[in-house]
Parts: C-alpha cells; sequence; structure tokens
C-alpha cells in the first residue's frame, strides 16, 4: 500500500474541501493517506485526523501540496531529509513550482501510481559568519536576498575568495536555477533550466552600469559581505522569504549548493518552457 502525504495550506484551502476530495480519491485507488496541514491556527480543526509533517513523511512514497509555491518554499527545508518526491497542486496565484491545479486533481492518481519522471532540484545552503563565528544557518530552494531596508546598502561579491562586484544599490540575490524565475528574474536576471545547476547572482537596482547578473559555476561558494553600515543604515538577509535576519557591517553571508536535493514528482504535463511562457508571458 502506498503512503501519501497531503500537506495542506489552510490559508488556501480553509474549509479542507480540496483535500478532502483528493484524499477520497487516494484512499479510492488503494492509499493509505495522512494529512499535514500547515500555515493554520493552533486551535484548527480539521475534518479529518491530521499528523506532524516530520512524523507523516516517515516511509512515504510522495507529497501532495495543496497551496502554492510558498507552501513548497515553506517545507523544502523540512523535506529534503526524508527523499520523498513532491507534486503541486496550485490553489494560489502564479504557481510556478506547482504542476497541477484544482482541475486537474485527477492526475495524482498517476503520480500515486509511480507514473512519473523523477526531478531532483538543487538547493543553497546559506550561512552567516560574523567574526569567524557561524551565528546563522538555512537551507533554501530559490534564493538568498541580501539587501538594505529603505536605504541603497554597498555590498561585495566574492566567489571562492575572489571579488566578482563591489556596488551600491538595493541589494543582491543568490538564487538557484529554480529561484531564477522568481525575484531574480523580476531583477534583470537570466531564466536557467530547474534541472541545470548553477549559482545566479543577480544585483538589485545597482547604481553601477557594470553591474549584470552572473551565472556562475555550481561548486562557486559565494561570499557577500555589507559594508559601511553606519548612520542608521539597515541590511538584512532572507532565504526564500522565510523572515529576515539583521546584518552587521563586516558579516559574510556564504552561500553554496546543498548536498540535499528537494525531489519533484514530474507528471510531464507541459514542458519547462511552456510553464515559463504560461506563467509568465504569452506565446507570440
Amino acid at each position: 500500500m502506498k503512503k501519501i502525504v497531503i500537506c495542506t495550506n489552510v490559508q488556501r484551502d480553509g474549509d479542507f474541501s480540496c483535500t478532502m476530495r483528493v484524499k477520497a480519491m487516494l484512499e479510492g485507488v488503494g492509499c493509505q493517506v495522512l494529512v499535514s496541514p500547515i500555515c493554520g491556527p493552533e486551535d484548527l480543526k480539521a475534518p479529518c485526523g491530521t499528523v506532524e509533517l516530520n512524523e507523516a513523511l516517515r516511509g512515504a512514497d510522495l507529497l501532495v501540496t495543496l497551496g502554492g509555491d510558498g507552501t513548497i518554499l515553506r517545507i523544502a527545508p523540512e523535506i529534503m531529509y526524508h527523499g520523498v518526491p513532491l507534486v503541486g497542486v496550485n490553489l494560489g496565484h502564479k504557481g510556478f513550482l506547482t504542476e497541477l491545479d484544482r482541475d486537474s486533481v485527477d492526475l495524482l492518481k498517476k503520480a500515486a501510481a509511480g507514473d512519473y519522471r523523477l526531478v531532483p532540484r538543487m538547493m543553497l545552503d546559506v550561512e552567516i559568519v560574523r567574526d569567524g563565528e557561524r551565528i546563522f544557518a538555512d537551507t533554501g530552494l530559490n534564493e538568498a536576498v541580501i539587501s538594505g531596508i529603505v536605504q541603497t546598502v554597498r555590498l561585495t561579491a566574492c566567489g571562492d575568495g575572489k571579488p566578482i562586484l563591489t556596488f551600491s544599490g538595493d541589494g543582491v540575490i543568490v538564487s538557484s536555477p529554480t529561484g531564477s524565475t522568481a525575484y531574480s528574474m523580476a531583477a534583470g536576471g537570466p531564466l536557467v533550466e530547474p534541472m541545470a545547476e548553477a549559482v545566479v547572482l543577480t544585483p538589485i537596482c545597482a547604481h553601477m552600469l557594470a553591474a549584470r547578473s552572473f551565472v556562475l559555476s555550481p561548486e562557486r561558494v559565494v561570499t557577500v559581505t555589507p559594508l559601511d553600515l553606519w548612520q542608521g543604515r539597515r541590511c538584512v538577509l532572507s532565504v526564500d522569504g522565510r523572515g529576515m535576519t539583521d546584518l552587521q557591517d563586516g558579516d559574510n553571508v556564504t552561500v553554496r549548493r546543498s548536498e540535499h536535493k528537494l525531489l519533484i514528482a514530474d507528471l510531464g504535463t507541459k514542458s519547462f518552457y511552456e510553464t515559463a511562457f504560461d506563467k509568465l508571458g504569452e506565446k507570440t
């Protein structure tokens, strides 16, 4: 019997109608189904029994997310240790990381039967080193953003210790190929196929004509250091939008390819190019 976990973003499926529909459908084809809600109040009463996500993922064959891209970004650091393939159902807006929507959930039967292509997505390990001591560590699927608050910030970026750029601007984005279609693209960075492996460095509103995006080797370790944080200037780090951590003058933010990957169960409904045109523009 296949064990399948449904991770429901309660802000997107508040009445659990989509959750219960998917649960009944998968149980109808002989699967054991566990439900692990996120982003809901602690006293939330679901119409079915629920299990904490890490517990539910033990021995699971597939994870189905009901929400949007933010749902996947939020849980990616938790599920990367379990090696469970993920398929997303979009109940949000763009849904670039999600392959299905409400009208195509029947395709989850195909996923439950194992009829999919396993696509590993590169992730990024992010650290803050202050005075030689690591004070922060996280792993993200999309990007690490180092940015000023209200005012511009001066930054230097290095690859394996060798200077790449020093500039003033709104900040810099260090993204994975998956993250290249998110904030990095909006800041003028390139689109990179998600199965590629690379580190993309994209300045945000740089006050320098030569400050352009760099596509770096996946082995490259990128270090970003904020400079001249005086007179109340504030600079912060955010990994996949999960909160902000204040940086001090001279902190080193290091970003490198993680040894962990997020496993996507690709049902083959659309190519990367079709998804890019569908979500980000119109075909010509």
